[in-house]
Parts: structure tokens; C-alpha cells; sequence
């Protein structure tokens, strides 16, 4: 049986899912009997189609290229066009729906509102949006629960990266204590460039030339795009709800060239730092910039680099780093999710 998709939001994220999609068709049915059919899509910029058979995705995708909108779509029997991001959940007769629209992180919206139409009529939701995770993590996980359909949001820690794979299932068994990470690219690309001589403003302008950072950088360098992810992974690892307002931040926006060579002639670098501790069944958290020996793990990450560690019992302190950020990593992430979707699901029908 396909597996039928529809996308709330169609930016670079969501064009990134369906590509892989596209490219890895003959893969994913070969190693998960995965057959993955996209059949809506509905943005508030570039328009709505639908066809309940599956839209041809390079027939999509051109028409975007050269149109601007999805809604270049040809007029095909079974086409159905202008539908809003409420319709597309409503009528679509989708199994998943991929959530990917632009969200204020600190409402959770639009994303929260339609993780919850979606999840509450039993379709299952794979979203990279952390507003809605870092807010209401326990009511969409048992919703989700409750209806029998599947919640992924591996993307909205590390993109592509998986970190919460990670101790959900690779380090099953184990007690994590403590869990620290550089969790956003952005900060750490801008500290890595003051290292070779940057003051902050050069550094910053060069990220935003990148792409790294936005226009308006306030989340990335003030920390609070971290403080989200701490909340999140609090959720998902230790089961205790924070609420990101209840962390305490500090960004990077006063450390100094003179700070960055200080920390150099002592053997030391400067990296901003999550870090989550549990203690007994209390968790704390907390995000600020971090002078650390040049021989921790961490203080190895550079560039735009994501990097975390869980502390644990039984087979100590296990690191890893990978891409926080980028179009075709944080698709893969999606695509992490639909593959354990559909494990899930095949696991349920047997």
C-alpha cells in the first residue's frame, strides 16, 4: 500500500523531502517496502494542488521552478487546486502530513495548530518546526498515542543529525545524566571566525552573507533558538517538561576579540553550550557561552557544526557532530521519521 503524503508549507525544506523522495524511490522500496506518494501540497506562497492518485513530484517541481506556484500544476482529472493549509489536512486523505511552514517559535504557529488537526483526526505528522515540539510536546505525543498515528520531529534538534534517535534507541538501557551540545550553527560559525581574527560584527555579517544567519540574528546569537532545543530534548530524553522560558540564556553577543585570544594563550576555546542535568527526577538547563578546555570533544566542533553529548551510566560519554542546518539534511531528517512511520505502521497492521 502507498504511503501518501501531504505538505503543509513547500519552502526549501519541504522541496528538499520531496526530492529525496524522488531520487530514492527505487531504494526505499527495495529496503522498506516503502512506497512514498506525494499527493498535496498547500503553501501560503506558492499554492495548493492536490490529486489523490499522487502528483508526478518533477512535474511539480518544474512548475514551481518556472511559475512560481504549485499551482502550475497541469489540469488533470482528479486535480484539485487553492486549497488551504485546513482543507489539505480536512479532505486530503493523506496518511502523513509533512509540516514544514515558516513558525513563530514562540507561539508554535501555524505549526501547532496543524500538528493538532492532523493528529486529531488520526494522520500522522512529521514536522521540523520546534515551536510546536518545545511547547506542547506531551499533548501532540499522546494525541499521536492515543489515535495510533506516528509524531516525528527528529529535525528540529540537530537537522539530519539524529539526535534523538540517538538515546531512544541506540542507547536504550542506559541512564543519561547529563546532556551538553553546540545546537546551533549559527553561534558557532561566528565564535570559530573571531578565533581567526574576526571582530563579532565582521563575523556575524559573513554568516548572514553565507546564509547562516537571518537578517534579524536576535534567536541565533541570543540563544534562544538553543533554549528551544534544551526544552525539547527534556521532553524527549529525561520525560520532564521544561518550559523554554524556565532556561536561562545568555548569548554570544558579548563575548570579545579579546575574550577569544584570552582563551587561546590559556589552551581554551569559547563555544556556546546547552547543557540539561538531571538530578534525581528534577532536570535544570541552561545556555551561555562557555570557556572549555581545547581537548573536550566540544571544543573541536567548527564552523557551522552541530555537536552533543550524552553522559551516560553505562557506556559513558557518547558524542557525536553533524550538520545542524541545510535544506537537504534537515529533508533528510523528514525522511528519517517517514521510514520509522512506516515501520511503525507495517508493525501495527501485522
Amino acid at each position: 500500500m502507498p504511503v501518501k503524503i501531504a505538505f503543509i508549507g513547500f519552502g526549501g525544506v519541504g522541496r528538499a523531502l520531496a526530492e529525496i523522495i524522488e531520487e530514492k524511490r527505487f531504494r526505499l522500496r527495495e529496503d522498506y517496502g516503502l512506497d512514498a506518494v506525494v499527493v498535496g501540497v498547500s503553501d501560503v506562497m506558492k499554492g495548493a494542488v492536490y490529486h489523490p492518485d499522487g502528483l508526478d513530484i518533477p512535474v511539480l517541481l518544474k512548475g514551481l521552478k518556472d511559475h512560481g506556484t504549485v499551482e502550475a500544476y497541469p489540469e488533470l482529472a482528479g486535480v484539485v487546486k487553492g486549497w488551504d493549509s485546513m482543507e489539505m489536512i480536512d479532505h486530503s486523505h493523506a496518511d502523513v502530513i509533512v509540516e514544514v511552514t515558516y513558525t513563530n517559535v514562540e507561539t508554535g504557529e501555524p505549526a501547532l495548530t496543524h500538528c493538532r488537526r492532523a493528529l486529531d483526526q488520526g494522520k500522522s505528522v512529521l514536522t521540523t518546526n520546534k515551536g510546536p515540539v518545545a511547547h506542547a510536546y506531551e499533548e501532540l505525543t499522546r494525541k499521536a498515542e492515543e489515535k495510533g498515528a506516528f509524531f516525528g520531529f527528529e529535525g528540529t534538534v540537530m537537522s539530519g543529525t539524529p539526535a534523538l534517535r540517538l538515546p531512544e534507541q541506540t542507547l536504550a538501557g542506559n541512564t543519561i545524566h547529563k546532556i551538553k551540545g553546540i545546537l546551533n550553527g549559527t553561534t558557532n560559525y561566528i565564535l570559530t571566525e573571531m578565533e581567526r581574527g574576526l571582530e563579532y560584527g565582521e563575523a556575524l555579517k559573513q554568516a548572514q552573507g553565507l546564509g547562516y544567519a537571518e537578517a534579524d540574528p536576535t534567536s541565533d546569537v541570543e540563544g534562544y533558538d538553543v533554549r528551544y532545543k534544551l526544552a525539547i530534548l527534556s521532553s524527549h530524553v529525561f520525560g520532564v517538561a521544561l518550559s523554554p522560558e524556565d532556561i536561562p540564556c545568555t548569548g554570544i553577543t558579548g563575548v570579545t576579540a579579546s575574550d577569544i585570544q584570552e582563551a587561546e594563550k590559556a589552551g581554551e576555546k569559547w563555544r556556546l553550550i546547552g547543557t540539561l542535568t538531571l538530578d534525581g527526577d528534577r532536570v535544570t538547563g541552561i545556555v551561555k557561552p562557555e570557556r572549555i578546555s581545547a581537548h573536550e570533544p566540544l571544543a573541536g566542533v567548527s564552523g557551522a557544526l552541530n555537536a552533543i553529548l550524552y553522559d551516560c551510566d553505562m557506556s559513558g560519554p557518547i558524542f557525536m557532530t553533524g550538520a545542524g542546518a541545510g535544506l537537504k539534511e534537515t529533508g533528510y531528517a523528514l525522511l528519517i521519521d517517514l521510514i520509522h512511520y512506516h515501520k511503525q505502521q507495517s508493525r501495527i497492521k501485522v
